[in-house]
């Protein structure tokens, strides 16, 4: 069966929500097998190149909303920091330091429901001086309407990001503030402006195989150009501070399950990759995974450039060289 989904998917075919349970249902002992196929589509639609990003977190802690997995929620008491927009010197200073570690997208992130229209001006001017840099701007500013988001593509925005997070049955159980609908908007205003979209999740949450079977084909319907998959990273003061992080096997599975779905896409390994993975995080790509998020997250340590930068030349893949 594996096989002939492989072939299927080769053959530029798309599998179905029934033939994707199979993935679902495949044990530890079928890993080989699965991330193996996974490996294939992904050089094949994908070739050897990754594709790297990095983010800053451009204003921090405060948020309104209530989301249970997040630090920055003022819901919640953690040690998250909070700030308000930094400044464009700062913002820069991080988007050199990227681009001189030879990633290509870097990505300004601000907390809360949406920044307001001063703090939107002034990334803006971020967003200008980061595409002139050579990078591809991208951001990610909550629920931003068709006018602020052509707005931002006029000033040299390349990428908008918003995840859905999970599944629309799921989402309740994470977040009341604002709803499914609301995400599901701002991602179809942002490819009305133009924009290249970037949407996944988190994985972790508490939810089961059929809400990542239905936030996977919510992506594949919605037609977004970059998945990312995140790991719950359970901080201490949030609501989901006592949920354990997922292993190995199943961390690495969602990443061939996605590939499997939206071969063509890019499957962006992000938060918690290292934390779930643990000895098992060179496995990534070897799974189906062709970009991830380099450098520090938002509100906690990453891998650092130079450590995926050498996994990557040690598997013998290729950064991706594309600029703006």
């Amino acid at each position: 069966m594996l096989n002939d989904l492989l072939e299927k998917v080769l053959s530029g075919r798309k599998i179905t929500r029934d033939e994707a349970v199979f993935i679902v249902k495949m044990n530890a002992a079928d890993s080989p097998y699965l991330f193996g196929a996974a490996e294939r589509i992904r050089s094949s639609f994908r070739k050897n190149f990754i594709d790297l990003c990095a983010i800053i977190n451009a204003k921090s802690g405060a948020c309104s909303e209530d989301c249970s997995y997040c630090a920055q929620s003022s819901r919640f008491k953690t040690a998250s920091a909070v700030y308000p927009l930094l400044s464009k010197t700062a913002v820069l200073d991080k988007a050199r330091e990227a681009k001189n570690n030879r990633v290509k997208r870097f990505c300004i992130v601000t907390s809360g429901r949406k920044v307001n229209k001063s703090e939107l001006k002034k990334i803006a001017g971020m967003t200008a001086s980061i595409r002139d840099m050579g990078l591809l701007p991208c951001s990610t500013l909550g629920l931003l309407d068709r006018d602020e988001l052509e707005y931002l593509k006029e000033n040299g925005l390349e990428r908008y990001h918003h995840n859905l997070e999970t599944s629309e049955r799921f989402f309740p159980s994470i977040c009341t503030t604002h709803s499914y609908r609301d995400k599901i908007k701002t991602i179809e205003a942002a490819k009305a402006a133009g924009l290249s979209v970037c949407s996944g999740g988190i994985f972790g949450l508490g939810e089961n195989w059929d809400d990542r079977l239905d936030m996977a084909f919510e992506i594949q319907k919605l037609g977004v150009d970059s998945v990312p998959i995140n790991y719950l990273m359970p901080v201490k003061g949030t609501g989901l501070e006592t949920r354990k992080a997922l292993g190995p096997f199943e961390a690495l599975k969602i990443i061939s399950l996605y590939r499997f779905v939206m071969p063509e896409k890019e499957i962006r390994v992000c938060g918690g990759r290292i934390q779930a993975l643990g000895d098992k995080h060179g496995m990534i790509f070897k799974a189906g995974a062709d970009s991830v998020l380099t450098g520090n997250y938002l509100t906690t340590t990453g891998r650092t450039f130079d450590d995926d930068l050498k996994l990557i030349d040690e598997l013998g893949l290729n950064v991706s060289e594309r600029s703006c």
